[in-house]
């Protein structure tokens, strides 16, 4: 059809003029229109690429082959950033629906955890009212008959305040007998600067949420309070002298038990002699019983040693006597010894996780067929475990005697002949070789309902040590070391108890400064702590 351009309505007869004008309007909005679809179209193409891509990105993170995959961590991290860029697709996409006049099919919101609100946060009520109550046929004024309720998460930054301790000073007028005043309130840091709560805060912020001191620094000087890291260091230093004789209680109490989790992490440390850092160890002692439901409450102590040698734990286990659930690692050894250190020779039950992991590892890197058998054999063990979790330790060690030993004894009797089939310098048969040479420990757990099938509950207890190591490098000093597992004691066993760890060190540190008594610490341990109304 011809342009407006082309056509002189003038030279057309006057009655035709207006239905040639009309039309060649229509034909114009169509055009724009056509141009508007085009662009969208457009738009929405180059949006499906990019969820495509960020689908692509998420499968990889999550079914890539081992060599390519994350970290625990890093794939956290990886989650986080991709999720976010759904997310901004997402709104995009519903931006996109709320400009266009055009009605669109409802989509159902994606079924994600949007968090929740506790009843206890405190509550401001903002109460909207309408213009006006007058109602619009003129009959007066309206009344309320409900109401519509929302509620939407607010978060204040952190806030700094000063608290100003005032003690008036009172003398009488008629004589000269002296001067009457309140004395101070005790302070963990004398004539110091922070509250116990400000003290508190920086532990929680670098042993919980791995924020490095020179990190809190900077963010305290963005609310316009300068103090040095050097500073923080100091609060720390004596915050991990105080709680130190609680930290020796909860380790007191823990070596009480009869069966314990033992795990070491490395915890690299500066050498200021040579300018580098060197490897130190935090060694993880830990209980969590309640896999079978028993009473005591879970805790775990980290002791600092500068090394790996089995002295260290030797010297950390003094007073245990038990049942010691761990890993394959050689340093162990002394501690089954008549000659051991500090109390009877341990038992030892080792961490079927840990075979498995043997086995999955050829599996991934060469997809042996005997790994994969392995594997299948380990996974019934597990499957046994998963419906006797929480019952008491007689059910458990029944239903393992009656369903779980024929399946360790099989697999007993295939391992020693997959041993005499593959080359004990091959890469499986090393792997094959650990599991037989940990067989007696590994078979612990046939004989006594209360030990565990692994040791991943102190795995995952010494997780966050590793975030840490993570984000602050490294600890200054060996001493450093040792306040490091000092506070992440506390911290951790906080956590499992299901205590809020700040509240606890806050409330922990004001008793200490205000002379809590030595023979009422067990009350000051974290799973006895009671928050205040």
């Amino acid at each position: 059809m011809p342009s407006a351009a082309e056509i002189n309505l003038l030279s057309l007869p006057e009655d035709q003029r207006d239905v040639i004008a009309d039309l060649l309007r229509e034909h114009a909005e169509l055009l724009a229109a056509n141009a508007a679809l085009t662009a969208e179209t457009t738009d929405l193409k180059r949006i499906v690429q990019r969820l495509e891509h960020l689908v692509a990105e998420l499968n990889h993170v999550v079914h890539g082959k081992k060599s390519e995959k994350l970290s625990e961590d890093d794939r956290q991290l990886a989650f986080e950033d991709l999720e976010t860029a759904i997310a901004e697709v997402e709104t995009q996409i519903d931006d996109r629906a709320t400009e266009s006049e055009a009605p669109r099919r409802k989509v159902a919101p994606a079924q994600r955890n949007r968090g929740n609100l506790p009843a206890d946060l405190p509550r401001i009520e903002q109460v909207v009212e309408p213009d006006s109550l007058e109602c619009p046929c003129g009959c007066g004024q309206m009344h309320r008959i409900g109401e519509d309720r929302t509620e939407r998460l607010d978060i204040v930054p952190a806030q700094l305040r000063v608290l100003a301790t005032i003690r008036p000073k009172y003398a009488c007028r008629m004589c000269t007998d002296g001067v009457t005043q309140a004395p101070a309130p005790a302070a963990l840091i004398e004539a110091g600067l922070p509250t116990e709560g400000a003290i508190a805060h920086v532990l929680v912020s670098k042993y919980a949420d791995h924020l490095p001191l020179y990190r809190q620094s900077q963010i305290l000087a963005r609310s316009g309070v300068s103090i040095h890291r050097s500073t923080l260091a100091d609060w720390i230093g004596v915050a991990g002298f105080h709680l130190r004789p609680v930290v020796d209680r909860l380790s007191e109490h823990l070596k009480r038990s009869t069966k314990l989790f033992m795990d070491e992490t490395t915890a690299p440390v500066l050498d200021p002699g040579r300018g580098r850092t060197k490897t130190g160890y935090l060694w993880a002692l830990a209980r969590d019983d309640r896999g079978w439901g028993d009473d005591d409450p879970p805790g775990v102590v980290f002791f600092y040693a500068p090394d790996r040698s089995g002295q260290n734990a030797e010297q950390f286990l003094r007073g245990f006597d038990g049942t010691l659930q761990l890993d394959g690692y050689t340093g162990y050894n002394r501690l089954t010894r008549p000659s051991r250190k500090g109390g009877d020779p341990i038992r030892v039950a080792h961490c079927w996780a840990h075979a498995r992991r043997k086995m999955k590892e050829v599996f991934d890197r060469d997809g042996s067929e005997i790994a994969a058998e392995g594997l299948r054999r380990i996974a019934e063990f597990y499957a046994v475990e998963a419906d006797i979790r929480g019952i008491e330790p007689g059910q458990r060690l029944s239903a393992r005697r009656s369903r779980t030993a024929p399946l360790v004894a099989a697999f007993g009797d295939w391992l020693h002949q997959q041993r005499l089939r593959v080359s004990a310098k091959s890469r499986l048969g090393e792997k094959l070789a650990y599991i037989h040479r940990h067989w007696d420990g590994l078979q612990t757990f046939l004989h006594d309902g209360r030990v565990e099938i692994d040791s991943n509950s102190v795995e995952n207890l010494i997780r966050p040590i590793a975030l840490n190591r993570k984000n602050a490098l490294f600890a200054g000093h060996d001493e450093g070391g040792k306040a490091w597992g000092r506070i992440a004691s506390l911290i951790e066993t906080a956590k499992i108890n299901g205590v809020e760890p700040f509240a606890y060190l806050k409330a922990t540190l004001e008793a200490i400064a205000n002379g809590h008594p030595q023979s009422a610490i067990d009350d000051l341990l974290p799973w006895n702590y009671k928050p205040s109304s």
